[in-house]
């Protein structure tokens, strides 16, 4: 997707962030490919990025954007870093976490002009579950691959109306299928599912979440609510169907009787 920059040098050189979130994400992962690096954006901006047929629909149904996150390799951490200063970025005092050990996976930068917030993620998303971004970062671009974008959502145990918006418009617009281009690949997320029980609970139970909520968006036609569902149903049984082993049986004859996730430390912005 191409747009048109209004980007401005500082008096020092530096050019300051973007105001619009999808320009500024581009610009970001464009930058860092120029300079041989890769990063990737994720979040809702990716959401919207990668469904650009939705964005009016994402708009109707109240989403807003707030801040930027981005994912990359922790072998190219410094120079990452280095870009993103040289972007208009400076380092959060969120970043203090790290030394704290709270955070040692997540760089934190802030856009002073625009008062925007910008993670980075290295390596993983260690969230509710973790998921790794090793060996799938080159499947896509400018966003992670379609099925760690869901992945993103379907890890949050406390799934919210945000996550569910972000969740509809990425399978109202894309099937799920075996490969990556353009498609959400079930079978690698069910592969996940099969290796943690855990990770299967929360999206499972967050499949069932939006599926359910999908009646309550008056923005959505029962065609798409139809298309939508379907896409779940799709998923669900690919996820079910896909062999478990021994560990996970056994895992799963536990259950909720013992704590299933991790908690989230949530970094004061």
């Amino acid at each position: 997707m191409a747009f048109v920059s209004d980007s401005r040098p500082k008096s020092d050189g530096v050019v300051e962030p973007e105001p619009d979130f999808l320009q500024e994400a581009q610009r970001v992962v464009s930058t860092s490919q120029q300079k041989g690096l890769t990063l990737r954006s994720l979040g809702a901006a990716a959401f919207r990025l990668h469904c650009p047929t939705s964005v009016l629909l994402h708009l109707a149904m109240g989403r807003e954007l707030s801040d930027l996150d981005f994912a990359g390799y922790s072998k190219d951490r410094s120079r990452i870093e280095g870009v993103l200063e040289s972007l208009g970025y400076q380092v959060h005092a969120s970043a203090l976490l790290e030394t704290q050990g709270l955070a040692p996976n997540r760089a934190f930068f802030y856009d002073a002009r625009n008062r925007r917030v910008v993670d980075v993620f290295f390596d993983r998303l260690e969230m509710c579950h973790t998921i790794e971004f090793r060996g799938r970062l080159e499947k896509d671009y400018p966003t992670i691959p379609l099925a760690d974008l869901l992945l993103e959502k379907l890890q949050i145990v406390k799934l919210n109306s945000k996550d569910i918006k972000d969740t509809i418009i990425l399978l109202l617009e894309h099937p799920v299928g075996d490969s990556e281009k353009e498609t959400v690949n079930c079978q690698y997320i069910a592969k996940l599912m099969a290796a943690d029980w855990g990770f299967y609970y929360t999206a499972t139970t967050n499949l069932r979440k939006i599926d359910t909520a999908l009646a309550t968006v008056p923005q959505l036609s029962d065609d798409q609510r139809k298309l939508i569902g379907s896409r779940i149903g799709e998923l669900t049984k690919t996820i079910e169907q896909h062999p478990k082993g021994l560990q996970w049986r056994a895992r799963a004859r536990i259950g909720t009787k013992r704590k299933w996730y991790n908690d989230v430390e949530e970094v004061v912005r």
